[in-house]
């Protein structure tokens, strides 16, 4: 909303959404093939604000106005891009021309088979398939053709095909698997509608013959080990998991018992088995508060038992394992492995002799393995640590030494296997693993000193480019001063958008062919790598695994020997096509926001494309402590490959930077979000990495809601915006409590219903009512918009982009809308249907760079 408008109609007064619709948009709207969408006022009226809707009768999904109109947009849709299906299907062949197509993951053991995935040329879904370990000391993959058909080979099954069950449906997901420690029973949920709710069977994998019961539109379910019993989670009419029930295995469903019920609407359930599968572990939360009830699965119709009172403010999680004879006397140590937040905002762990009593526990009890820096957060035990940087650098005398004066630390995790112990955290904005053998564990708990953990780094890539390996020191990588704290705070003069730039800080200088040179951003060129201990299913196995992707180097799957440290690869993602990731550069370079924050982005480009005054595809998400981790992409390299730039803000809202970095992108910090990928965007350009009139932005859901939001800001930044199934209609929806999901959004947006400065702040920001009027204050013309979504979305309803595309077409300006019929929040099903979806996308986001070729 401009000025004008904001003192028109804002907080307090009335506003009315046909305000700002000029004559011409008017006529812009009505042109031959823009739908003209009737205006039916809606009063919505709250602390004293009056606000006409005209488009809220588009809300009923089902009546035949709203469906025509939605038939309609996809017909606009269409015909804009008709020009586009040549490079559409360009762009489909080209990802389809790097991806191995008939491949096989690697087997992963599971009690007493090897478990996998095959693909098939051709057919749209993963095949589960399975073969029986050798003996009980079997920890070596089987070797497996992976061309072979599923099933077809000695020993092995097909456990499901998801292919054969998709037949009938323009849509399918599964939505969870379960098997029996036996491996003869199976329970399965599938959507076929996309709506989130699942419909879950039990199978007789020996026969194939499926049991009677059936459990209709639940969130998830689990068996007990010995499949007698399975555990189900209910949704309410709002899509909220409320309820836990019990079933027992072969009789009627109409008699299963709820064992669980949650009052609080902002708390979700959930139900599954502990690690070690001792206990079903229920557990309950809100996005502040969590509790974990437990209960041993020899007695499942016994009544589940708190392990730590639940407590206002205050996460934590369980997990349970043991010291082996490691006792005075020989004995095993029973473990309780907590995660909480409950002395340290931003986490820490304890483990706990469970030896000593009896449940229920206390948070802050037993042994401190690791804490997060506190720096920043909200509830921080200091003034001191409350006013600190977040990046400042962090020591504690519990902390491993790996973890000593590292920036922005978060503990994410701790895992205890018979073998080895792994450490999961966050640093410098990136995702790290660290790895010690059990028995160091063992003494230096009953030494009651820092754990010895050693950080694993991905292997170097042959003849590459990254100079990771040899040349760190405690500054940064290459001797750049990333910390420095005398960066110039003056301002950029793009459109007074304020984002800071170092002024004589040394910064990494690389050759010019390879487009990172005298750009004069502090930072980095390196590899920016994800890393994770995915595939360690079993308790027992002796070799620990690892995988670590990049923006540019493919996922590699590894294995390491804690006792050794002898490393293995077992998979490296196959790219066809020519690929080589030493022909594309990435870089971390960070940039001041408007209040003084240093702010990390992520950049990469095709290496003999230099990144100067570069096409730009900016993405960011900000939101639910979610990072936006490296990761690999095989359409990515279509964009690449022609000379586009590649960059993600890491912005506030965020868990890049741990706990302090979301709350300062939350409630009433939300803007931060906004503000930074503006101030990014505004930092690359002025630096001349990224044209203007070529950069387009994109982000999803409440990555949606920053893509309105920016475009309201910052009109003149960008191009185009995609916004994919976006959340641009916020502040009505987080004002209806019926609505799904919306009592526990309030943890993250705060309540606009009962809370008059949380209303009169999101009023502020929310899209939907911000735009700018036809004409566009100052003369910024407002960016091109394409927007997807999907009728059958339970997070973020279809209404909610719908209005803001009628909205925007009103004002003349220049939006689509691609409308699933079928799909829900994550789209379309399917590898090929989705191939098709990102090639569709990225077509438009190329047509607006001018790269139509």
């Amino acid at each position: 909303m401009t000025e004008e408008n904001q003192q028109a109609g804002g907080v307090g007064g009335e506003q009315d959404m046909t305000e700002g619709v000029t004559t011409g948009g008017a006529e812009a709207a009505s042109a031959p093939g823009v739908p003209v969408a009737h205006r039916e006022p809606t009063r919505r009226e709250h602390h004293g604000d009056v606000f006409i809707d005209p488009y809220e009768w588009m809300r009923d999904k089902d009546s035949p106005r709203t469906r025509d109109y939605v038939a309609a947009q996809n017909r606009l849709c269409e015909a804009r891009n008709a020009h586009l299906d040549g490079l559409r299907r360009t762009l489909f062949d080209e990802l389809k021309s790097h991806v191995q197509e008939t491949d096989m993951s690697v087997p992963v053991r599971i009690n007493d088979y090897w478990y996998y995935a095959r693909t098939q040329e051709g057919r749209q879904y993963a095949v589960q398939c399975r073969m029986r370990v050798r003996g009980a000391d079997d920890w070596d993959p089987p070797r497996i053709d992976p061309f072979g058909a599923p099933g077809s080979l000695p020993g092995e099954s097909i456990v499901f095909d998801a292919n054969a069950e998709a037949e009938g449906h323009d849509f399918f997901r599964l939505g969870g698997m379960d098997l029996s420690r036996d491996g003869r029973w199976m329970l399965y949920g599938v959507d076929t509608a996309g709506d989130e709710r699942y419909d879950y069977r039990i199978r007789d994998l020996e026969t194939g013959e499926e049991l009677p019961e059936t459990f209709h539109g639940v969130g998830s379910a689990c068996f007990t080990p010995d499949a007698r019993y399975v555990f189900w989670v209910e949704l309410d009419d709002a899509w909220r998991p409320c309820a836990v029930w019990r079933h027992k295995v072969g009789t009627d469903v109409g008699a299963d018992v709820c064992v669980y019920r949650e009052e609080d609407e902002r708390f979700w359930v959930g139900i599954g088995l502990s690690f070690d599968e001792r206990n079903l572990v229920l557990g309950t939360g809100s996005k502040t508060t969590t509790e974990v009830l437990m209960l041993p699965v020899t007695d499942p119709e016994g009544e589940f038992q708190a392990f730590i009172p639940r407590r206002p403010d205050v996460e934590y999680d369980v997990s349970f394992a043991c010291f082996e004879n490691a006792g005075e006397d020989g004995s095993d140590i029973p473990l309780a492995v907590v995660y909480h937040n409950a002395k340290n905002p931003n986490f820490e762990i304890d483990v706990i002799d469970m030896r000593r009593h009896e449940p229920p526990y206390t948070l802050g009890e037993g042994v401190c393995v690791a804490e997060g820096s506190p720096y920043g957060c909200e509830h921080a035990a200091t003034a001191e640590d409350r006013a600190k940087a977040i990046t400042a650098p962090y020591f504690n005398a519990h902390n491993p030494a790996i973890l000593q004066g590292l920036h922005g630390l978060g503990v994410e995790g701790i895992a205890i296997h018979r073998h080895f112990v792994t450490l999961a955290y966050r640093a410098d904005g990136l995702p790290h693993v660290a790895m010690m053998p059990k028995r160091a564990a063992v003494e230096d708990f009953l030494a009651g000193r820092p754990w010895r953990f050693t950080e694993l780094l991905p292997p170097a890539l042959e003849d590459d480019w990254d100079m990771i390996a040899d040349d760190r020191d405690e500054t940064g990588d290459h001797g750049e001063t990333l910390w420095a704290e005398d960066w110039d705070a003056g301002h950029l003069g793009a459109g007074g958008v304020g984002a800071g730039v170092g002024a004589g800080v040394p910064t990494d200088h690389t050759s010019s062919s390879d487009g990172a040179s005298d750009d004069h951003l502090p930072g980095e060129t390196r590899r920016l790598y994800s890393i994770g201990t995915g595939g360690n299913p079993s308790y027992d196995a002796p070799r620990m695994r690892y995988s670590f992707t990049s923006y540019t180097r493919p996922g590699e799957l590894h294995e390491i020997d804690p006792t050794t440290g002898e490393d293995r690869l077992l998979k490296r993602a196959t790219v066809l096509g020519g690929f080589d990731p030493r022909d594309y550069m990435e870089r971390r370079v960070w940039i001041r926001a408007r209040d003084g924050e240093r702010i990390p982005v992520s950049l990469v480009w095709r290496r003999d494309f230099p990144a100067q005054d570069s096409p730009m595809f900016i993405t960011g998400y900000g939101a639910y402590e979610i990072s936006s981790d490296p990761n690999f992409s095989v359409a990515r390299l279509s964009m690449l490959d022609r000379g586009v730039l590649y960059a993600v803000p890491h912005i506030r809202g965020g868990g890049e930077l741990g706990r302090a970095w979301y709350e300062q992108g939350r409630r009433l910090n939300k803007k931060h979000s906004f503000e930074d990928f503006v101030d990014a965007t505004a930092a690359l350009q002025h630096a001349h990495l990224a044209d203007p009139r070529r950069t387009v932005a994109n982000g999803g859901s409440a990555g949606g809601l920053l893509m309105g939001a920016v475009a309201n800001l910052a009109p003149g930044l960008y191009a185009g915006v995609e916004a994919d199934v976006p959340f641009v209609d916020a502040l009505t929806s987080i004002l209806d409590p019926s609505l799904p999901l919306t009592v526990t959004e309030w943890d993250e947006w705060g309540d606009p219903l009962h809370d008059e400065d949380v209303y009169r702040y999101m009023k502020s920001y929310t899209p939907y009512e911000n735009l700018p009027a036809a004409d566009s204050e100052g003369g910024r013309a407002f960016p091109r918009v394409f927007v997807t979504t999907s009728m059958n979305d339970t997070r973020v309803l279809y209404v909610e982009p719908l209005k803001w595309v009628a909205a925007m077409q009103s004002r003349g300006f220049d939006a689509i809308a691609k409308i699933e019929v079928e799909a829900g929040h994550g789209g379309t099903s399917g590898r090929y249907k989705q191939w098709e979806e990102v090639s569709y996308e990225n077509a438009w986001c190329l047509d607006v760079m001018n790269l139509r070729y």
